[in-house]
């Protein structure tokens, strides 16, 4: 089915191990320069995922065959080296990123009225290490990253060991549907809540919405909910723009009540923006579209 995530992330925890070593002996440079082999390795070994980026490339951006190729292998680049960075910044190498933000206030603003609000993200760009740059906005611990538990386990847990965490909360989708209550508890709080809104998983309630020209199935339950709790909501993003430089986005959406769909529209058009400005991080390396055309 298009845009079913199989919810785990590619990788080995060798993989991993290497690039912490190189991280931490050498540098953040030294593991980039590792990348262009691990890159052109997925370009020809990865063959799902890179037919599906091959298609967002040539088919929803209308790339020529030859551009789709080449940014084929820069897409793995680019993604490569947000894997690295979360694992330097989490490492504790943080003060060698520097980042701007653009529409922070709208963040701030939120927490410092302490009415609740509801943050909505993609996998576009390094969102991952959103949670380092929120704890210097975040001083009361008032935002949580909803975020299901897919990662492959060893790597999780070998990752656990080398890393630090961040302060910022967790809200952990379970089978069992009580998050919600956690959602909602958060909220009442006057708490900030954060998703991604571009992933959903095996008989989750799917909206569907045009992304760069094509239908596409998108989770329901963020815009179902933001819609319907009268709570203000914001699309954020974390960008890279150089190798150890980032930029955060956080916009206001125009929502209006029980209108999931309008929402979800809005949504799609600021993922449409910001891959107008970043192309080569859109990474979502699976079916994402019926490819059909």
């Amino acid at each position: 089915m298009a845009g079913e995530w199989e919810g785990k992330s590619k990788g080995t925890v060798l993989g991993y191990k290497i690039f912490i070593f190189f991280i931490r002996k050498l540098g953040v440079r030294a593991a980039y320069g590792l990348l262009y082999f691990v890159a052109l390795y997925y370009v020809f070994f990865a063959g799902k995922s890179t037919q599906s980026i091959y298609y967002y490339f040539r088919k929803r951006l209308k790339y020529s065959s030859f551009k789709s190729l080449v940014s084929i292998y820069k897409s793995y680049y680019v993604f490569g080296k947000t894997i690295i960075d979360k694992a330097a910044i989490s490492s504790g190498l943080k003060n060698k990123f520097t980042h701007e933000c653009d529409g922070v206030e709208n963040i701030t603003d939120l927490l410092d009225k302490q009415q609740g609000g509801i943050l909505i993200s993609a996998h576009v760009g390094n969102f991952e290490i959103a949670e380092f740059f929120f704890e210097e906005i975040d001083t009361r611990s008032q935002i949580s990253l909803v975020t299901t538990d897919a990662e492959h386990r060893n790597i999780k847990e070998y990752m656990e060991k080398v890393t630090v965490r961040s302060k910022i909360k967790f809200i952990l989708v379970k089978d069992d549907m009580s998050h919600i209550f956690e959602i909602n508890n958060a909220l009442s709080n006057g708490e900030l809540v954060c998703f991604t809104g571009d992933r959903y998983m095996k008989d989750q309630k799917v909206l569907s919405e045009s992304l760069l020209g094509k239908e596409a199935n998108f989770p329901a339950g963020p815009f179902l909910l933001a819609s319907r709790l009268k709570v203000p909501v914001l699309f954020v993003y974390v960008m890279k723009e150089t190798n150890k430089h980032y930029h955060l986005y956080a916009r206001k959406a125009e929502v209006k009540s029980r209108d999931a769909q309008g929402l979800l529209k809005k949504y799609t058009e600021s993922v449409e923006w910001m891959l107008g400005k970043y192309p080569l991080q859109w990474f979502n390396y699976f079916n994402f579209w019926e490819t059909d055309d």
